[in-house]
């Protein structure tokens, strides 16, 4: 009886094609995050090796406003700062842990948390939790978040505006149209919140990200994930000093969670190192993406979307393609809209040109045989 509820809702996962199951990786990656091949990478072993022969901790102990603050979070921070040309940088456990923190915590009540339609979970984590009002806003409408901006000034007499967008969106591999919404930002007053997970590494000099013109600015908050194209763990979250301190006094994710691992935040600091000294991994990369362009419906970007648009055909394709030794895994609601049911293809420094050609020869064999 105490197992009912649960395996009802098992049940009903199952019955619409979305009950979810852990694999172990196999076969050629293009499903991963890992953009640049670095975490398996030689380079990044002999920084954890070099690391731990100066004596770097594996774990912390504590939170880091107890005994958990170590040196070594206090150098990736810094150095993280001089990289991002960010103000104040404060490095968080994850992505999740970082969004979550920020918008439980930054927006007030009265503010108003405008977001793109298709971002990060995380956020929506930290909003509902959250005291500030939220409202959705079309995918990439620039006119929908002016049009609401407005709405809001002309009836509220006071409270701030956040706008919270991803820089490269994780399902569809499109971009934000980040010098019009910085301009809208700052026309209206408002603070403008950048997801960085899947562009830093990627674009930008040296990988700084496609936001890394607006770094700096008080009214920007930029976020920078370490767990893909950098190939380590932990969120760098990029802004103002009084946010990065009210965080600190007030973001229960970060007061009341362990610090992450200090050898984490050194492999970190080996992560950006390699950016700016390994460019031809991002050409490497760039060169790979124009070649499954050639193959595939281009995304501009490194994420790939196949559309299949039914929860059970999307899974039997991806396990279709996994069978030929491609590493491709169904998306499905509510991770993506309902009805868009996708196939989401990475591609990484972990394969090569004949790799992605024969991948998108055997994806077109399958796809055909199901028309």
């Amino acid at each position: 009886m105490l197992m009912q509820p649960y395996n009802a809702i098992l049940q009903r996962l199952e019955s619409k094609g979305r009950l979810r199951s852990l694999n172990v990786a196999q076969g050629a990656d293009f499903s991963s995050n890992d953009y640049l091949a670095l975490a398996g990478s030689d380079y990044l072993r002999n920084i954890a090796s070099q690391a731990l022969e100066r004596g770097v901790p594996v774990g912390s102990g504590g939170s880091r406003l107890l005994r958990g603050n170590h040196p070594e979070h206090e150098a990736l921070e810094a150095e993280a700062a001089a990289f991002f040309k960010a103000p104040q940088v404060l490095y968080f456990a994850s992505g999740f842990d970082a969004n979550q923190a920020v918008f439980a915590t930054l927006p007030q009540a009265g503010d108003l948390v405008l977001y793109d339609a298709l971002i990060h979970a995380s956020i929506h984590a930290g909003m509902q939790t959250g005291k500030a009002k939220t409202q959705s806003v079309p995918h990439n409408d620039l006119a929908a978040f002016e049009a609401a901006i407005r709405q809001f000034r002309a009836t509220e007499k006071s409270g701030n505006i956040w706008l919270a967008v991803e820089s490269l969106y994780s399902m569809d591999g499109d971009f934000a149209p980040l010098a019009e919404l910085s301009d809208l930002a700052d026309r209206y007053g408002c603070f403008l919140c950048i997801d960085e997970a899947h562009a830093t590494g990627v674009f930008g000099a040296d990988g700084r990200g496609l936001a890394a013109d607006f770094a700096g600015r008080d009214n920007v908050l930029i976020l920078h994930t370490c767990g893909k194209a950098l190939g380590a763990s932990g969120a760098l979250l990029c802004a103002a000093k009084p946010l990065i301190d009210v965080l600190i006094n007030r973001a229960r994710g970060f007061i009341f969670s362990t610090a992450p691992a200090p050898l984490q935040a050194a492999i970190v600091r080996g992560s950006l190192k390699v950016l700016a000294a390994e460019p031809q991994r991002r050409g490497k990369l760039h060169a790979l993406i124009h070649h499954a362009e050639q193959h595939l419906q281009p995304s501009g970007s490194q994420i790939i979307p196949y559309i299949v648009g039914d929860n059970q055909r999307a899974v039997i394709m991806a396990e279709a393609l996994q069978n030929h030794g491609f590493d491709i895994r169904a998306i499905r609601p509510p991770t993506v809209p309902f009805g868009t049911a996708r196939l989401r293809i990475s591609i990484t420094l972990n394969v090569d040109e004949a790799q992605i050609t024969r991948m998108a020869e055997v994806l077109k064999q399958i796809a055909h045989s199901y028309e």
